[in-house]
């Protein structure tokens, strides 16, 4: 996607994704595209993003870096957990919906996941969990 910024004393003002009404080349506008690295599903994230002005048109940049296996093991225990968290959050706002042995089979039912989750030290074995 082409994006136009402008740019002020060597800094970007403005970043659109469509044309300015000044058009390109006037009061700082430039052309840019985003540049974007493939990441590793589940193993990568994207940083802020960054600018590279000395290239025509303007890169946009989003470098990538690894998640830790600590890191990718507190978001899979989320989601393991969420079907009980939404159950819980149901009850609790509702107290005739209290139901103490749904809430006990929903977390008898995710234990093994979440030990399993618990117990990986590499992402190869989070990996195998998905």
């Amino acid at each position: 996607m082409t994006h136009y910024i402008r740019i002020e004393n060597g800094e970007v003002k403005d970043v659109w994704d469509t044309p300015p009404a000044e058009g390109v080349g006037n009061n700082g506008w430039v052309n840019a595209i985003e540049i974007r690295h493939p990441s590793n599903p589940h193993r990568q994230g994207y940083r802020a993003h960054r600018y590279d002005l000395t290239t025509d048109p303007v890169q946009i940049i989003w470098d990538t870096y690894d998640f830790t296996v600590d890191e990718r093991k507190g978001t899979m225990r989320m989601h393991a957990q969420t079907e009980f968290i939404t159950e819980m959050n149901l009850q609790r706002n509702d107290a005739m919906a209290h139901d103490p042995a749904k809430l006990l089979a929903l977390k008898e039912a995710i234990a093994p996941r979440v030990a399993a989750i618990d117990a990986a030290t590499t992402h190869d074995e989070l990996d195998a969990l998905l």
